[in-house]
């Protein structure tokens, strides 16, 4: 068959890869995608990097996987919570299914596969690896090798930070790193399917979105810092284009994202908000803001629901039976999710200003429901605002992420090029695809089915 190669661009944007004046220079990706099959990608529900390449790869929702973000609570308490990993995915990847038919697959950096797990091919684990120190590949002899030649390898980086300077320099530094290993990988072992995922690029926007958009409502100018996500895509572009030179000519370049990027307007404290509409009480305040919500604060014997901060925010029903002190009865379950949906429906701008709300209850939106759900998934303003679980603050509205630095929200489009050399596939903008179609369109890509 002839090979195939996917660049998973973590968060890539339509409107940074696809169009012209996206203000980054990035003239061999350009090249590709304008002789591609190009559609914009539909994420997840929710639209985060884990699950959402999971989601991706195994053509699962989140639902069935039972992965709705990148932790998720212990059932019973408040604030402690567990990391998923590749043991949580029961489903088979494109990797293990591909590997099955006899096709070798590489793979790089896609979470969550830590711990890595056997195939039929090579893969280097993701961001949420622990460390270097980690057994992180399969076969594991290959992490001795990629050590010899390019060092520790750099899974993550701290990018909500005050300090810009090294945070720019630890991104720029990971993502040569990772190219190198890539291209080391692509020429040096034998595969028919192969897929890069660059976190780098969902930290770069993270870090200096604010530098770089100027349709960000706080933008700033920098002499330095609005130079750093051109700097960063010159840098990914010119390492693709040496990839590309390795590659037959008749390969399938595959471009994808799993979410968006776009301005965080702010971030929303919801459990202020839950304690002013009477859903959470507190045994006493915090004395400063910021504070995360644990059981030394919360009067579970008289709180209805509390919620956890993200991209999008998971609410807990204080149910009896289910949590140490419920009060909420089973009867009246239904009742106070459809009060507590309604109320979150109405939430406005700190200035009355109409706000397009998404609340779901994970079995409305998904075909299971499976592992530790929340009871609502609450996304607001479209994703705009970034919702914060922490408490101590005099109005729930902030003008910044309670977590730390953070410029970037996600978006719920992302991006999804075939570049066929061949020409099976026709060129030009062909619509939407979900995320949960990907697998299947790789799948028979694969198999030269179109």
């Amino acid at each position: 068959m002839r090979k195939i190669v996917i660049f998973g661009l973590d968060s890539a944007p339509p409107s940074l890869i696809y169009e012209e004046s996206s203000g980054i220079k990035i003239d061999n990706i350009k090249e590709i995608i304008a002789e591609s099959h190009r559609k914009v990608l539909r994420s997840s529900y929710p639209p985060i990097t884990v699950p959402a390449w999971m989601i991706m790869f195994t053509g699962k929702s989140a639902g069935e996987l039972g992965i709705y973000g990148f932790r998720h609570r212990k059932p019973g308490d408040v604030s402690d919570s567990y990391i998923v990993n590749s043991r949580y995915i029961r489903y088979p990847t494109i990797w293990d299914e591909l590997g099955k038919s006899g096709l070798r697959c590489g793979v790089f950096g896609v979470p969550p596969t830590y711990p890595p797990r056997p195939l039929n091919g090579f893969i280097i684990t993701d961001f949420t690896t622990p460390g270097p120190e980690s057994r992180y590949s399969f076969p594991p002899w290959i992490k001795g090798e990629i050590e010899k030649k390019f060092g520790k390898l750099i899974f993550d980086v701290t990018y909500r930070s005050e300090n810009k300077d090294l945070v720019a320099k630890e991104i720029i530094e990971m993502l040569k790193q990772h190219l190198s290993v890539n291209k080391y990988l692509i020429e040096r072992k034998k595969w028919d399917f192969y897929i890069y995922m660059e976190i780098a690029v969902d930290r770069v926007h993270h870090a200096f979105w604010r530098y770089f958009d100027k349709k960000h409502p706080k933008y700033a100018y920098h002499p330095k810092y609005s130079n750093v996500i051109p700097e960063f895509y010159n840098i990914l572009d010119k390492g693709i284009g040496e990839i590309k030179k390795t590659l037959p000519k008749d390969t399938i370049i595959v471009f994808a994202s799993d979410h968006g990027a776009k301005s965080m307007k702010g971030a929303f404290a919801i459990n202020e908000w839950l304690k002013e509409k009477g859903y959470l009480k507190l045994k006493k305040e915090p004395k400063k803001p910021g504070t995360d919500l644990t059981e030394e604060y919360i009067d579970m014997g008289k709180t209805i629901a509390w919620a956890w901060g993200g991209y999008y925010s998971r609410v807990f029903i204080n149910l009896k039976n289910r949590e140490k002190n419920g009060i909420v009865e089973e009867k009246d379950y239904e009742s106070v999710i459809e009060d507590l949906k309604k109320d979150i429906m109405k939430i406005k701008g700190e200035k009355g200003e109409e706000w397009k709300n998404i609340v779901h209850r994970p079995s409305e939106i998904y075909p299971q429901v499976n592992g530790d759900p929340p009871d609502l998934m609450v996304y607001l303003d479209d994703l705009n605002w970034r919702p914060a679980g922490t408490i101590g603050w005099n109005s729930p509205y902030l003008e910044e992420n309670d977590r730390g630095p953070d410029d970037m929200v996600h978006d719920w489009y992302g991006i999804f090029s075939v570049y066929d050399p061949e020409g099976t596939l026709e060129k030009g903008d062909h619509g939407e695809i979900s995320i949960l179609d990907v697998k299947d369109f790789l799948v028979k890509l694969s198999r030269a089915d179109f």
